[in-house]
Parts: structure tokens; C-alpha cells; sequence
């Protein structure tokens, strides 16, 4: 084969975000040479008119490429960076527990997604979050029940791929029990097999057996399946696992390579290699891919081939099931004012409140007729999130401490409250200052908080404030 029909080949299984609000020359060149995909993030967006002529741009010069983004809802949002989510998110809709409220968000942020040609959406998270300390799933999840993580991770794919919009269930086989985050280090899952069969598994092999269009892998290591290699590298958890133990026929997408989790050691062109190697599809390269980088990933899958490390039919089943995965969803187009505005969200934000944890504490302060002011203390998020408005503050709700004055009810929010977050502390000097105060956790519930809200969402934080307020 020729090189250049081999880079072609090549190109046709990557997936490069880039870095500003245009798309670089390098990659619409790269469209021309074979390129997949591309991911967008939420450093390309600088306003919803920006999206348009980028995404008009990408589409002009792509019209059948994949375009991707990762549109959660709730927390993790591309299309609301600068706002917030217009949806509630995952663990919202588990503890809601209305499949049909499911169904109609996933929905709702397909119509969003197909208005710019969004054709391929990484998501849902159809991760069991059974580690309460998780620092990067938490809220993303629909929940700690395997059964009610499979019944929603259903539902949401049919509300997304109904709407012709390709859903990606992610993090294989399942990222929910793990203490560290894989864009930062390796995480080990400890678990027997039979618990992660009957935990992890279940709803990948649910999203398989719903007709889902594509499955993400993640970078941690479950030693129950292959205790040498993260799942992204591993053909035991790729091809026996999730190709022959769960059916799944569709396109397997890695999890970004230059994740700590997957690259750190090795660097994203020899992750490449061994993501294909191992049954990877469409590789998600990163959010700030450069040409110089996109050229040493083609050079090392050109290398890997010539020299044996891998087969050149194993390219080829990666390059046709993306093929595959874009031919049956074609991108939808219409970029007018009324198809890119925001819909209302699913549910209502009376609804919404209906997820949230409520303690007799908390009724006790809702119930005091003093003045409420609500106080939000920062706090760093992961990399999947990013930097998005968040909890009260998100509102313009919120006023700092120093504005207080006496006889003031306080509610402080804040996420991830560990038992070293500074939002205890905060609330402990409002109390001695005489002020009635609750802790508002915005986030997955870690142990004493008043109120949980199941995440941070502009849906969510607006229906907080209208129960605080």
C-alpha cells in the first residue's frame, strides 16, 4: 500500500480537538486527507454565533465527517460553557427516576446538537457511581444502582438517537469506583468479576444490546479482566469483553489520549498504536491538538503498520466501523435563530427540586422567615467539567461574606465537600457570627451537607434558588 493511502487510512480513525474559536488551516487540510472527526470543546466556543460560523466552517469543508462534542448535560457541558447547562444532568434524573424526563432531555440536547451539525454526541456517563469520594464522576452518573443506571443509560440513548444524533455510552467498563481521575493518573479498579459484572458491566451490556451507536473506553486498569494494561490498550477488555462477552457491534472511541491515564508515560502517538491495537475505532486525541502532534500520531500509526506492530487489517476494521458510525448519521444542518435557541429544560425547575436531599435542618431554616442570603465558596473542579458558572453564583444569587448583616439566614454552597473543604469552616464562622446557616451541596453527597442538589447545572442552581429564596 501506498504511504499516502495508508496515512488516509490512517486519518480516517482520528478524532483531534484544536485550540481557538476557528478551525486552524491544518485541520481543514486534514479534512481533505482523510480526516474522521473532530471534537469540539468548550474553549472553541465563544458565543452561539461563533459556534455557527465555526461549526458552518467545519461543515463546508466536511459536510459528512463526524463532529463530536461532550453534551452531558447537567455539569458537563460544551454547548453552555459560558452559562451553565439548560439540562438537570444524570444524577438529577436518576434520583427522579422518570424515564420519560430521561428521554425528553437527551432529546432536547440532540435538537441543540443537530441545529449545528453535531452528529456525534460522548455521551451519556453510564458509569455506577458506587465511590461516593469520586472526584470525577459523581454527578455525571445516574446513580449507585446498576439496574437504575441501565434503565436511564437506555432511555437517554433512544431520546438522542431518535432524534438522529449518534449517543457514546462512556467510561468502559466503568469508571464509577475509582478515587483518582485518569486525566490526572491511572485509577485501579479492585473488584472481583463477578461484582463487576454484575455492577460495571451491566449498563454497557444494556447500551449494546439498546442499539447503541458507540462505546467510549476509558484509561483505568480492572484487574479482574487485564490487571497489565488500562482498558483503552487492552484487547482482553476491548475485543473479549465488550466485542464477545457484551455484542457490542458498533464503534469503540477512546477517552482522550492525552489523559495522564493513557499517555503520561508513553506519549499520545505510541497511545495511538496501542489504542487501534487493541480494537479502538476513533481516537479521541485531545482538546488542544496541534498540526505538529496530529503529524507524529499519523507517522506512528504509518510506522506501526510497516513494521508489523499493527495489522494493516486491524486499521482497516477502525477506519470502516467510523466509516460506518458516520454514514448512519449523516449531519443535519440548520443553523437559523430559532433551531440554536435553547429549549426549555426537561424537567421543569419545580421538578427539579424533587431530586433534592432535604434534611429536617434544612426544613427548619426554610421555614425561618428571616432575610436568606446565599454565600457560594469556589471550588476547583476536574478536567470534564472545565470552567463553567456553577450552583447560586450561576444565578447572580449570590453575595460575599462581607455583605452580610446581622439576623441574616445564610445558606453556603459549595461541591466535593470533602471534610477538609474550606465551605465547613465558612459555615462554622457564619454560626458563631449569629447568623442561622445551612451547607448547600451542590454535587454527589459526601456526609454532611443540609441540602444535596445532585449537581450544578444553571437548571439546577436556578431551581436551588427559587427553594432558598
Amino acid at each position: 500500500m501506498k504511504s499516502s493511502q495508508l496515512r488516509r487510512l490512517a486519518a480516517g480513525s482520528l478524532m483531534p480537538g484544536f485550540v481557538g474559536t476557528t478551525a486552524p488551516q491544518w485541520l481543514l487540510e486534514a479534512f481533505d486527507d482523510g480526516l474522521a472527526a473532530v471534537c469540539l470543546f468548550g474553549t472553541n466556543l465563544q458565543s452561539w454565533e461563533q459556534l455557527s460560523d465555526l461549526c458552518t466552517q467545519l461543515r463546508q469543508r466536511a459536510p459528512h465527517a463526524l463532529l463530536s462534542v461532550d453534551e452531558e448535560g447537567g455539569d458537563v457541558t460544551r454547548l453552555h460553557y459560558l452559562t451553565g447547562s439548560n439540562q438537570p444532568g444524570n444524577a438529577v434524573l436518576g434520583r427522579l427516576n422518570d424515564l420519560e424526563a430521561t428521554t425528553a432531555s437527551a432529546a432536547a440536547i440532540a435538537s441543540e446538537l443537530a441545529a449545528f451539525g453535531i452528529n456525534l454526541n460522548l455521551a451519556p456517563d453510564a458509569d455506577v457511581n458506587s465511590a461516593a469520594d469520586n472526584p470525577v464522576i459523581g454527578s455525571r452518573s445516574f446513580g449507585a444502582s446498576p439496574a437504575l443506571v441501565s434503565a436511564h443509560t437506555i432511555a437517554w440513548i433512544d431520546g438522542m438517537q431518535s432524534t438522529g444524533v449518534a449517543a457514546c455510552a462512556k467510561h468502559f467498563p466503568g469508571h464509577g469506583d475509582t478515587s483518582t481521575d485518569s486525566h490526572v493518573d491511572l485509577p485501579r479498579i479492585l473488584v472481583d468479576a463477578q461484582t463487576l459484572a454484575a455492577r460495571e458491566l451491566l449498563p454497557f451490556q444494556a447500551a449494546a444490546a439498546a442499539g447503541v451507536a458507540s462505546i467510549m473506553t476509558s484509561h483505568i486498569i480492572v484487574d479482574a479482566l487485564d490487571p497489565q494494561n488500562p482498558a483503552t490498550f487492552s484487547r482482553i477488555v476491548l475485543m473479549d469483553v465488550l466485542r464477545g462477552q457484551l455484542g457490542f457491534t458498533g464503534a469503540i472511541i477512546t477517552d482522550a489520549l492525552d489523559m495522564v491515564g493513557a499517555s503520561g508515560e508513553i506519549g499520545v502517538p505510541a497511545a495511538a498504536v496501542k489504542a487501534l491495537a487493541a480494537g479502538a475505532d476513533l481516537l479521541c486525541i485531545g482538546s488542544e491538538t496541534t498540526q505538529e502532534q496530529y503529524l507524529q500520531v499519523l507517522d506512528a500509526i504509518e510506522a506501526a503498520v510497516v513494521d508489523g506492530t499493527l495489522p494493516l487489517s486491524r486499521l482497516r476494521d477502525a477506519a470502516d466501523r467510523t466509516a460506518e458510525l458516520e454514514a448512519n448519521y449523516p449531519a443535519t444542518v440548520s443553523l437559523t435563530p430559532e433551531a440554536i435557541s435553547a429549549p426549555d429544560p426537561v424537567p421543569t425547575p419545580g421538578g427539579i427540586r424533587a431530586a433534592f436531599e432535604v434534611t429536617p435542618k434544612a426544613v427548619s431554616w426554610l421555614e425561618d422567615p428571616s432575610d436568606a442570603a446565599l454565600v457560594q465558596v469556589e471550588t476547583t473542579t476536574n478536567y470534564a467539567v472545565g470552567v463553567v458558572p456553577w450552583g447560586p453564583a450561576a444565578t447572580g444569587a449570590t453575595v460575599d461574606v462581607a455583605q452580610l448583616v446581622p439576623g441574616q439566614k445564610v445558606a453556603v454552597s459549595g461541591r466535593g465537600l470533602a471534610k477538609d473543604h474550606q465551605v465547613w469552616e465558612v459555615a462554622q464562622t457564619l454560626r458563631a457570627a449569629g447568623h442561622h446557616t445551612i451547607v448547600v451541596e451542590c454535587g454527589w453527597p459526601r456526609g454532611g451537607a443540609d441540602i444535596v442538589t445532585y449537581g450544578a447545572s444553571l437548571a439546577v442552581s436556578e431551581a436551588l434558588v427559587e427553594l432558598l429564596s
